[in-house]
């Protein structure tokens, strides 16, 4: 058996770039970007009002000033600026030259057409020339781009966007005891629930996931199933990948020139984790236990994924404090569920009495994966401990 750590690294070696795509602004949330957005003009284009108010020059304050127009958004001020003058102005429009600063209406006394100020401040109310970004500024976050980044782009006068390819991801689900949610399960059949988190944490890492009909446990119909996932950037198939009679998907595999970078690792759960590349496509094989299925794809799968997209991979361990004493761990990297509550300085983290693997209830009520290293000795309430976000 390997530690997390060394299979991790062997993981992220098999990532190969997934290729580029140009698409529609409006299509990019959650996308990577691969070249920069570059700003096609400047903003603001010019000095704006930051306010309703008048503007003015501040040297002639407190007044009295002639007001001798009105500049509104869309709609600027042509005229001129002489001594003595002040223009009625509405927020976002253009702040005339000879002007340095816009009053807020609230203090300003109008009669007629002329104003007196009333304790002016030290906040000019403009708004300046480039103040956001200028032309030729370049943007491109390391991480999926976020609806306030699309703003910005789109801010920034461009219409579509060089983005990662979403990486093809075929999940291939085994076993004769499966059948799909729906189906009224004969003796000794189970629901099959690991394809579908498993592709949903795969879409949620920028994927684009394609669940495999479920498998027979036949050579036959493995093969088949490796057929229709030929091309795909990353497969990762669930269960089967131990020594038993049935487990047959690390033989297939091996029969059809998977090149394995490991098999088992120091880890619960988890403990069966097959990785490596058959033909073009990274490979990894998860547990066919359910909970144990979902925490190696979120140590593995995932930034697996993120590293396709050329994004850092992930995930980060956080500090918080035990809620309660816990015994000495054993020989293998433990991840417990547990949940999350404020505490004074750090979250704390509650992990569950029972640590089933088995157990998807457990886990879906988990906000966190408290992480314990091998061989480490007793814990008592208050110490810091890492842990995962779910």
């Amino acid at each position: 058996m390997i530690s997390v750590d060394d299979a991790r690294k062997l993981v992220l070696a098999l990532a190969r770039p997934a290729g580029t795509e140009e698409i529609a602004l409006d299509q990019g949330l959650g996308r990577t970007l691969v070249n920069p957005a570059v700003a096609g003009l400047t903003q603001p284009p010019f000095n704006a009002s930051a306010m309703d108010g008048y503007a003015l020059r501040s040297a002639e304050l407190p007044g009295p000033l002639q007001v001798i127009g009105t500049a509104a958004a869309g709609v600027p001020y042509e005229g001129g600026t002489p001594p003595g003058s002040a223009i009625r102005i509405f927020t976002g429009a253009p702040v005339p030259d000879g002007y340095d600063r816009v009053v807020m209406q609230e203090i300003v006394e109008r009669e007629g057409d002329r104003i007196t100020v009333r304790n002016a401040g030290e906040n000019l109310n403009i708004r300046p020339e480039g103040n956001d970004f200028k032309r030729g500024f370049e943007f491109l976050p390391q991480r999926p781009l976020r609806p306030a980044d699309l703003a910005l782009i789109a801010a920034m006068n461009v219409a579509r966007i060089t983005v990662a390819r979403r990486p093809r991801v075929a999940i291939l689900a085994g076993g004769d005891e499966l059948v799909p949610p729906g189906t009224e399960p004969a003796p000794g059949q189970i629901i099959s629930s690991n394809d579908i988190a498993i592709a949903a944490m795969a879409e949620e890492a920028g994927a684009a996931p394609e669940i495999l009909p479920l498998a027979r446990d036949t050579e036959e119909s493995l093969r088949d199933r490796f057929a229709r996932a030929a091309g795909a950037d990353l497969i990762v198939t669930i269960g089967g990948a131990s020594v038993g009679d049935h487990d047959l998907i690390a033989k297939v595999a091996g029969d059809l020139g998977m090149e394995r970078a490991f098999y088992k690792l120091a880890m619960r759960p988890g403990k069966p984790l097959m990785a490596g590349r058959i033909g073009r496509s990274a490979m990894l094989g998860l547990p066919g236990n359910p909970v144990s299925a979902i925490v190696c794809a979120k140590l593995f799968m995932q930034p697996l994924i993120q590293a396709m997209l050329g994004l850092p991979a992930g995930p980060v361990l956080q500090q918080g404090r035990l809620a309660h004493d816990l015994p000495p761990e054993g020989d293998r990297q433990h991840y417990h569920r547990a949940r999350l509550s404020a505490g004074d300085d750090l979250p704390l983290v509650d992990p569950f009495p029972d640590q089933d693997s088995a157990r998807l209830w457990l886990l879906a009520q988990a906000d966190a994966l408290l992480m314990r290293p091998a061989h480490d000795p007793a814990r008592k309430a208050g110490e810091k401990v890492q842990f995962l976000m779910l």
